[in-house]
């Protein structure tokens, strides 16, 4: 008889946790259909991986990675120290960063802001903080100003290969995305 008693509370334990329990994972299956992207998926409270860039994954192990830009691609020839990618900024922000001598062209390289659609809402040059002769790093910094985009808060910061040749060959950029504050 008692074995009865303990089996029937048992199952009752488990159809009342089934019973308030199940309403979280069945949304959360629903969610994951939902996730298309990286953000997407750590504002679902998934789990997020140590790594750079960043990994998020889901149930099922599909995985999203966060969107850096180009920054491992030019990590040779560029390095950007402020902001990183996906930071949020305000105006006015600073850029601060090294780059090899190459990049510069009579100590200065230019910058852009984009917004997400691509228009430029503010641009700055980047001055070499030292001497720009060489193929070595050479740390530079600016600030730049601009309007908070109306419509979305994501754009890009876009850092461009100063080259007086303008020959397509010779052009280069780093590209990293960037969030826009309050």
């Amino acid at each position: 008889m008692k074995k009865i008693i303990i089996i029937i509370v048992i199952l009752a334990a488990i159809s009342l946790g089934w019973y308030f329990l199940s309403p979280l994972f069945i949304n959360k299956t629903a969610d994951l259909d939902n996730i298309t992207n990286f953000n997407e998926c750590v504002e679902a409270g998934n789990a997020i991986m140590e790594s750079y860039p960043q990994q998020c994954r889901i149930a099922g192990g599909k995985i999203f990675i966060e969107d850096i830009g180009n920054e491992i691609e030019k990590a040779d020839l560029i390095k950007l120290y402020q902001p990183r990618p996906n930071q949020k900024i305000t105006s006015p922000f600073v850029i601060s960063g090294e780059a090899r001598g190459i990049w510069f062209f009579e100590g200065d390289f230019p910058i852009f802001l984009v917004d997400w659609d691509g228009r430029i809402i503010g641009r700055g040059i980047a001055q070499a903080q030292g001497d720009w002769m060489t193929e070595n790093f050479v740390p530079f910094k600016t600030i730049i100003e601009f309007e908070k985009p109306v419509y979305k808060n994501n754009g890009w910061l876009i850092l461009k290969k100063n080259d007086p040749s303008d020959f397509p060959e010779h052009a280069d950029a780093l590209e990293i995305p960037i969030i826009f504050g309050d």
